[in-house]
């Protein structure tokens, strides 16, 4: 498969690295030579540099009528640049075109993308918003995703001292706790992970993935650490652009009854946010003023966000919210290098609005069936894939312990007729049926293939 990324910034690089290991013919195209010379230096990629929204320079990329470019992916920092790239490859007959936009209102509806002849429009912010929004209100959890349209959760939980789960194996707590739609995936221990079975045993310490319904996520947060999230009712958020604008916004929608603040040093930029932001209260200052924060009642804060565009601002912000008492700390951060620093920083959790786009963009390449939702784990390099069971698919009325799924693969959840049940070894899966599979980024291609998903 020829692929051309266009940009080749933290997030086309990442994709780009991703792809080529992968095996697929990747040319990306850059007009800073600094990038340029680091793809072209460290990825196994042909690099050609220039504009990516001009004819000649996507021409010499592989892009012309009748080319045999299969996806073309524009993930440059300019909105233009990628929508014209787009328009460009489409129209050179180029099968599938993928488009990254920071600008809001060309995500706001479908329409731009419909028009403009572009498969997926992705902002990388709204996401993040998401992210933000599920990790608050699951404060012990260190990681969150969501799956099947947000009624199902992958929630990261160390076992904490206490918790009625150390000592017990995963085969004897789906007997104790027949109630709780849950299992656990994986296990980080003593700095090594693993995929468990019935017979291993939780130990304290332990950093367990978790798949489980949405409602009974408080519950399992309870049992694993002895600690249930309050209901969030203050919330600071520190930067106000796209990412702390969306985080503000989804909170207001969610929390009714939330005081939420936003400070941001940029007085014109205060004044607008205040203009479309119904009840937060939006302050002129700067985020490391402990004056201004403890007059806003940091120390009461359930979580204390930083999203600014500078991640060691972010990171070095976050952690003096989380000194002078908020509950929660997550920074935005978008560098891969700093995303490996959470041992040595006192921030409770890190984002990746580049890690949400390139999510995306692999799901699209990998599947471009439009199989599912996909989340990369990277801290466990994991992925978990949804997928549907297709009519025709060979394990349709097969018992899961039949199939010949990779050792390492897990089908963690299954979706049938609006229920959802975690399968044992003698569930039969049948057409129709969504299953949440969870797995290494090598395995899962041929779990999918299993399934009856290529």
């Amino acid at each position: 498969m020829k692929i051309v990324i266009i940009g080749a910034g933290e997030v086309g690089f990442s994709v780009a690295s991703s792809l080529a290991t992968e095996g697929f013919d990747i040319t990306v195209v850059e007009s800073n030579e600094e990038r340029a010379a680091k793809a072209e230096n460290e990825l196994d990629v042909m690099v050609v540099r220039g504009n990516g929204s001009r004819p000649p320079v996507l021409e010499q990329a592989g892009i012309f009528p009748g080319c045999d470019t299969d996806i073309l992916i524009a993930c440059s920092n300019h909105d233009e640049v990628n929508i014209l790239a787009c328009w460009i490859a489409r129209r050179a007959g180029v099968k599938r075109v993928i488009a990254r936009a920071r600008g809001m209102e060309y995500t706001d509806s479908p329409t731009w993308a419909r028009e403009l002849g572009i498969d997926i429009m992705i902002s990388p912010e709204r996401s993040v918003a998401r992210e933000i929004e599920e990790s608050l209100s699951i404060s012990s959890a260190v990681h969150t995703a969501e799956f099947f349209g947000g009624k199902v959760g992958v929630y990261a939980f160390h076992v904490k001292n206490g918790s009625p789960l150390m000592g017990t194996s995963l085969r004897e707590l789906r007997h104790i706790y027949p109630q709780i739609t849950a299992l656990v995936v994986f296990i980080e221990r003593d700095g090594k992970g693993f995929v468990p079975y019935g017979e291993d045993k939780l130990q304290e310490g332990d950093l367990c993935f978790t798949v489980t319904s949405k409602s009974q996520a408080h519950e399992l947060e309870e049992m694993f650490t002895q600690y249930k999230s309050p209901e969030l009712k203050r919330v600071i958020i520190i930067g106000g652009g796209k990412i702390g604008f969306q985080v503000a916004r989804r909170l207001e929608i969610r929390y009714p009854k939330m005081d939420i603040r936003l400070i941001d040093q940029d007085r014109d930029k205060c004044e607008k946010l205040s203009r479309e932001l119904e009840r937060t209260i939006v302050l002129h200052g700067d985020g490391m003023d402990e004056e201004l924060l403890r007059y806003e009642g940091v120390e009461e804060a359930d979580g204390f966000v930083t999203t600014t565009s500078e991640d060691e601002h972010n990171l070095l912000i976050g952690v003096v919210g989380k000194a002078l008492g908020a509950r929660k700390s997550i920074a935005v951060v978008r560098r891969e290098l700093l995303m490996r620093l959470t041992d040595y920083i006192a921030v409770d959790d890190m984002v990746n609005p580049n890690q949400a786009l390139a999510t995306v963009i692999m799901r699209q390449v990998r599947y471009p069936s439009g199989v599912g939702v996909l989340s990369i784990i990277d801290k466990i390099d994991a992925e978990v894939l949804e997928m549907p069971i297709l009519p025709g698919s060979a394990v349709s009325g097969m018992q899961i312990k039949d199939m010949d799924l990779p050792r390492g693969v897990l089908i963690a959840l299954v979706s049938r007729g609006g229920e959802m049940f975690v399968p044992w070894g003698d569930s039969i899966l049948m057409t129709g049926d969504e299953v949440l599979i969870f797995g290494s980024k090598e395995l899962m291609p041929e779990a999918s293939e299993v399934l009856g998903v290529k």
